[in-house]
């Protein structure tokens, strides 16, 4: 063995043991050891508070009072108001659940009748429903939502603007995830991804009951 090679093979035993000494150093300080598993981003409305919906609809309910009907919501509220009479009987109900819908739908640039032929299918129009998964009132807004947003307690979400507002938002927020897609979107919203019953029913509801004149 040449005195090349020997010296070439101990400059990197050398190198060796320098580079095992600094990871010994990096591990004990910390720098080396494994990353927490970073927890996951709900997949939908029904898996749990989504981090940036939450800041949205914060947003969303300090601004509310700051909305107003369009002008032509008249003629709009007239039209849809003889639709809902039979599941909302009550005129004070009916045309404050028009109202809301309106307004908030316009606000995130969601078609009126969408949000009516969600909450059509969501809630028939009660807005005391819950679920069985335990999601409340006109458009079934899941619990989980009156601790994030600070609310006393899951009444808030049987108020009709209330629910309406967080309703519609929720929903353009996963419409925008699905880039505008429908069906998509609309699983998101109920939860049932990968499936096209509940988008269906919705869709096809919008073209039979609540299609614009």
């Amino acid at each position: 063995m040449t005195n090349a090679t020997t010296q070439s093979r101990t400059a990197h035993q050398r190198q060796r043991r320098r580079l095992l000494g600094l990871a010994v150093t990096l591990l004990s300080a910390g720098a080396l050891r494994p990353l927490a598993a970073q927890p996951s981003r709900p997949t939908d409305a029904r898996a749990g508070p989504d981090p940036e919906l939450r800041k949205i609809l914060i947003a969303a309910v300090a601004e509310a009072d700051s909305f107003s009907d369009r002008f032509d919501a008249e003629v709009w509220l007239t039209d849809m108001s003889h639709r809902l009479a039979k599941q909302v009987p009550g005129a004070t109900e009916r045309l404050a659940i028009l109202k809301a819908v309106h307004k908030h739908a316009t606000h995130v640039n969601v078609p009126a009748e969408l949000v009516l032929a969600v909450i059509d299918v969501e809630s028939n129009f009660d807005r005391f429903a819950i679920s069985a998964a335990s999601a409340l009132g006109l458009m079934q807004v899941m619990p989980f939502w009156i601790k994030e947003l600070g609310y006393k307690d899951k009444n808030a979400l049987f108020g009709i603007e209330t629910n309406v507002l967080l309703g519609c938002q929720i929903l353009r927020f996963y419409l925008e995830m699905e880039r505008g897609n429908l069906v998509q979107g609309l699983a998101r919203y109920n939860g049932s991804v990968g499936r096209r019953w509940y988008s269906d029913r919705v869709l096809d509801r919008v073209r039979t009951k609540w299609f614009r004149q």
